[in-house]
């Protein structure tokens, strides 16, 4: 887009309702499709006011104004993530072709300063010979003083984090006592006017070379997101500093050398292997490759067989030494590199077979362990903002917010739903004890996880709510709500390794045209799920039809029809065929106390003509239909029959 339109697109006085009847959303659209400020899309509201339109009018733009920002809220965190994952990609090629090491550290720090929006970022190293660290690189910075600061191990927030080898983030500086303040750090930290700090470590294995540092001149609060980004930056900074000094090793080693002209050959064609792989490496996460790509391009270069394998199945003792190391280390007739990213730990890259490996094939192995990680982290970031739409496009249906059945009806095509098919919507929640808060939320968070992994593969919806977790899933042909209820339980209970309870509402239809009724089948659900509780069921799964007589009460649409069919419609169906009269007859019996004796008088047929009408009842309704729980059934569905043909 043209600065010229960049500009039309972020004045005011140039937005106005559409003048064609194309409904209210089209000037939001129109503010969507040239990527206007925020405080344009007020204007479409003020000038319909300003001309005089209904309330109704108005009302409708409202609505729009609120989906069109929530639509250009998504659209810039994609592109804040795209762009967070480009520079980390774009800054792993410039490490995979490092040439000098101060123009990738000052990238690194640019990028990070960008990302994250900050007035400063800078970067410090470690000093071991004088016990301190000293600013490397710094962008943004004014100050000279605060430039040329070395911070003692321990001294000021940046050397808490290179003595402790953790993050550390403060929203106000010098408010902040859980490092030690000293004269001259406070008083270049003052000149350069810094409020709001993030520090985050360089490491080597064990070692914290640096800090990589991002910082605001006002009181900010830094997201678990943002640290976690700057986390990466200072790892590809440790990389390239790591990087350098094999050179820097290796360029001396070769002068040392007698035999110089054959040891450069050879190390070259080391480094141009490793360069060589960076760069596949690099190429491959930018044209969408996957997990299992990064692992077949390493196999080829060092020609043994690499796979990535789960936390749950790789060698525990040898992946905790790779995870604690930072290294890859030998297990049996092969290497173990584990695949980790903040602190949390996702599996291993496994080469086989290939007991012998030099320290480039072994920074090769280590380096694809990285970029795994990173894909992981992307894939994992577009799911959780696929669940998030997910959910917000459940919560809009239940809480009927959004009307527009067309808007509906798109929201749902782009997540693979269609709102035009039979649903049936499902209240899920935990019923195992929780020894504490933590391990509660924990779980909950792991019920949302499962179902909203359940409703993505079976093209329907999940959000969390009222403690629990509510699915909107499809109703597939010749499949009732309670097989879908107790599929789910056994689903959830499996997924999370707890009792999962899951109540079903009857199916429901018109979803676009009709979103209260989702708020209706939701609340159906819970009284089926509370049902089940209350009857000691935990971990199953119902739906109304599943609780006889109790289910009309249940039911949020009270099927009358359908529970008299399910109790006695096939004495009532026989009668309709054969012309016999066992439903009066039945009527009769139960009013008569269940006296055969009684019933032939109030027939006026012989007690013969009574025992075989009964035989045939208990042959058409089975042989347990005079059970005290079964007799009453029968009994409100014979009276309720009667009060139907009744004219």
């Amino acid at each position: 887009m043209s600065r010229d339109h960049l500009q039309s697109a972020e004045r005011p006085d140039t937005v106005a309702p559409s003048a064609t009847p194309t409904g209210a959303e089209t000037p939001f659209l129109e503010l969507l499709a040239r990527g206007a400020s925020v405080d344009a899309y007020e204007q479409p509201v003020l000038l319909a006011r300003a001309e005089g339109r209904s309330a109704e009018a108005i009302a409708a733009l409202e609505r729009a104004k609120a989906v069109a920002l929530r639509v250009r809220a998504e659209l810039e965190g994609r592109r804040r993530r795209e762009a967070e994952l480009s520079a980390l990609f774009e800054t792993a090629h410039d490490l995979a072709g490092l040439r000098d090491l101060d123009a990738v550290l000052r990238a690194i720090v640019q990028r990070a300063r960008s990302l994250l929006g900050t007035d400063v970022a800078y970067l410090s190293l470690n000093d071991p010979e004088r016990g301190d660290t000293y600013m490397r690189v710094t962008e943004g910075s004014v100050a000279a003083r605060f430039q040329q600061l070395r911070l003692g191990m321990g001294e000021g927030l940046g050397g808490l984090v290179a003595q402790t080898a953790r993050p550390y983030v403060t929203d106000d500086y010098f408010k902040d006592d859980r490092f030690q303040h000293t004269h001259t750090i406070d008083t270049g930290v003052r000149d350069e006017g810094l409020v709001a700090i993030l520090g985050v470590p360089l490491t080597l294995g064990h070692h914290v070379i640096g800090v990589l540092f991002a910082a605001d001149r006002r009181a900010r609060v830094f997201e678990r997101e943002q640290i976690a980004l700057l986390g990466s930056f200072a790892a590809l900074a440790a990389a390239a500093i790591d990087t350098a000094n094999l050179l820097t090793e290796t360029r001396s080693a070769l002068a040392g050398l007698e035999r110089a002209n054959e040891i450069i050959r050879d190390r070259s064609g080391v480094i141009e292997r490793a360069s060589d792989i960076h760069d596949r490496l690099a190429e491959l996460v930018l044209r969408g490759g996957g997990v299992h790509d990064v692992a077949a391009a390493v196999s080829q270069v060092l020609d043994g067989t690499v796979e990535f394998t789960e936390a749950a199945v790789t060698p525990t003792a040898a992946l905790e030494a790779s995870r604690a190391d930072g290294h890859a280390v030998r297990h049996e007739d092969g290497w173990i590199a584990a695949v980790a990213a903040g602190g949390e730990l996702f599996g291993a890259l496994v080469l086989r077979g290939h007991p012998g490996l030099d320290p480039v094939d072994q920074r090769t192995l280590e380096r694809a362990a990285m970029v795994t990680s990173l894909l992981l982290l992307a894939r994992r970031s577009a799911a959780e903002a696929e669940q998030r739409v997910r959910g917000e496009l459940l919560d809009d249906l239940l809480d009927a917010r959004d009307r527009d059945p067309r808007l509906l009806r798109e929201r749902a095509s782009r997540l693979d739903a269609d709102l035009d098919a039979l649903h049936v919507v499902l209240a899920a929640r935990l019923d195992g004890p929780a020894a504490d808060a933590d391990q509660e939320a924990a779980s909950r968070r792991r019920l949302w996880s499962a179902a909203s992994h359940l409703a993505a593969t079976r093209h329907g919806l999940a959000a969390a709510r009222d403690g629990g977790t509510v699915l909107l899933l499809p109703l597939a042909p010749g499949t009732g709500a309670a097989d879908v209820a107790r599929r789910t339980a056994r689903h959830l209970s499996t997924a999370v390794h707890e009792p999962v309870t899951v109540g079903a509402s009857a199916p429901v239809e018109d979803l676009a045209a009709r979103p209260d009724a989702v708020a209706a089948a939701y609340a159906e659900g819970r009284r089926c799920l509370d049902a089940l509780r209350l009857l000691g069921r935990a971990g199953d799964g119902a739906a109304a039809e599943d609780f006889g007589f109790l289910g009309l009460l249940l039911a949020g649409e009270r099927d009358i029809a359908g529970f008299v069919d399910r109790t006695i419609g096939q004495v009532v169906a026989y009668d309709e065929r054969r012309g016999t009269d066992l439903v009066r007859t039945l009527d009769a019996y139960f009013t008569c106390g269940m006296s055969p004796a009684r019933t032939k008088d109030e027939l006026h047929v012989h007690v013969n003509t009574v025992a075989q009408r009964l035989e045939r009842v208990g042959r058409l309704l089975g042989d347990d239909w005079q059970d005290p729980a079964r007799a009453l059934e029968i009994q409100l569905a014979l009276r309720l029959h009667k009060l139907s043909v009744q004219p």
